[in-house]
């Protein structure tokens, strides 16, 4: 048994190679089919997975206080204008808010255009500087790489002190310790006193070229009117998360100054809500990759027939002699099949080889967290096995039904 699947394998790539220019084009028509699916598929992980990182690590006990929902509206909607969360409602909020574990976080943007100076050297003028308050860096989920975290004393008393993103010890201090070091920043200087751990970029938006400083102190350097504020609300256990987000509600209600039938002009938003509605997003994209690449994959599994096909058009006589030699239905049936799917292995091979090699490089320029996209490989392999089974089991049919003394006279 084993020398006859041998001898058929030998048959097989011998075949191959005396028909080289076509098996080389019918591999490169599969290869397209599979580099598009696992090409896509795998962007599609990298978007998901870069996404996950970045709000995962806000924690699922953590929601938002924002300008807007999340939720995208539709088109034929009117847009409502919602008011900016002002300075004065932040501070209101954080003194009325009193939920048992529950810490708050603040923030706001004060440029994303700064340029920050250390002694002789300066960056360019593509820094962002954020006023926070001592939660900040807690809810956010942000972590320290060196030096330590705002106090309630350090935001209390306007310390002209700041936490630096990653880059800044890399490129501005030469990776010098930076901890105590002086900063100037529109002319204001910060003593650094810590420095965060590497986050990288989304969506071209660089999160380790930031300075973090003390909200007042930010307030004083930056006062462009209606400065829309953020706010985090964190509690220790996710139990009580909806307990938390309604009270939540409730107060900035009040403060905002609306009766109890209108809307709420505001949002709340969950990081786990945000992931979700993404996972849809990509799952939507997945959907796509998959109808892509199946019209491809059906365009490969037509050539991949009619190539066989041809060859055994063109092996006539070669199976007459086989079958007047003693070769059986079922043998004659195999070494075409096993051709067809030496065939479709060899092109799936190649477009998952494509399809990887694509994913990386655009998750590489997108700054994609880019990881082996296994489902997609496995499900390309698999795809390609049954194209070569489907594809090569009529014309393995057909030859295995050629009657051999028609065979050994046809020319």
């Amino acid at each position: 048994m084993f020398s006859l699947l041998r001898e058929n394998l030998r048959i097989a790539f011998d075949s191959i190679k005396s028909q080289l220019l076509r098996t080389i084009l019918t591999v490169f028509i599969i290869a397209i089919g599979i580099t598009a699916l696992v090409g896509i598929l795998s962007l599609v992980k990298a978007l998901e997975n870069t996404i996950n990182s970045d709000f995962a690590s806000m924690g699922s006990n953590t929601f938002n206080l924002q300008r807007y929902e999340f939720t995208t509206r539709r088109s034929d909607e009117r847009a409502v204008v919602n008011p900016v969360i002002g300075y004065r409602q932040v501070k209101e909020f954080t003194e009325k808010y009193n939920y048992p574990t529950a810490r708050t976080a603040t923030s706001f943007y004060g440029t994303r255009t700064a340029e920050v100076k250390y002694e002789n050297d300066k960056t360019d003028p593509e820094v962002s500087v954020v006023g926070v308050n001592e939660n900040y860096l807690t809810n956010t989920g942000l972590k320290l790489d060196k030096g330590r975290n705002f106090t309630p004393f350090d935001i209390t008393n306007n310390a002209r002190v700041c936490v630096l993103g990653s880059d800044f010890y890399k490129n501005l201090f030469k990776d010098d310790n930076p901890i105590d070091k002086t900063i100037n920043i529109r002319g204001t200087k910060f003593n650094v006193i810590g420095i965060l751990q590497e986050k990288g970029a989304t969506f071209g938006n660089n999160q380790d070229l930031r300075v973090l400083i003390p909200m007042q102190v930010a307030r004083t350097m930056y006062t462009q009117p209606n400065i829309n504020y953020s706010v985090s609300v964190m509690v220790d256990n996710a139990e009580f998360l909806d307990s938390a987000e309604e009270e939540a509600i409730i107060t900035f209600r009040k403060i905002r100054g609306l009766s109890p039938v209108e809307d709420n002009n505001f949002g709340i938003g969950r990081s786990d809500d945000l992931i979700n509605q993404i996972s849809e997003i990509t799952g939507v994209l997945g959907v796509a990759a998959w109808v892509i690449s199946i019209i491809t994959i059906f365009g490969s599994c037509i050539a991949l027939m009619n190539i066989m096909l041809v060859s055994v058009t063109e092996r006539t006589r070669e199976i007459g002699v086989r079958k007047a030699l003693g070769a059986k239905k079922s043998t004659i049936a195999a070494q075409f099949l096993y051709e067809a799917i030496i065939v479709g292995q060899l092109g799936g091979l190649l477009g998952i080889i494509l399809g990887i090699s694509v994913g990386a490089l655009v998750a590489t320029i997108a700054n994609f967290n880019f990881t082996t996209p296994w489902v997609a490989i496995s499900a390309a392999t698999i795809i390609t096995f049954v194209i070569a089974i489907f594809s090569g089991l009529f014309p393995a049919i057909k030859a295995a039904k050629l009657d051999p003394v028609e065979s050994l006279r046809y020319e």
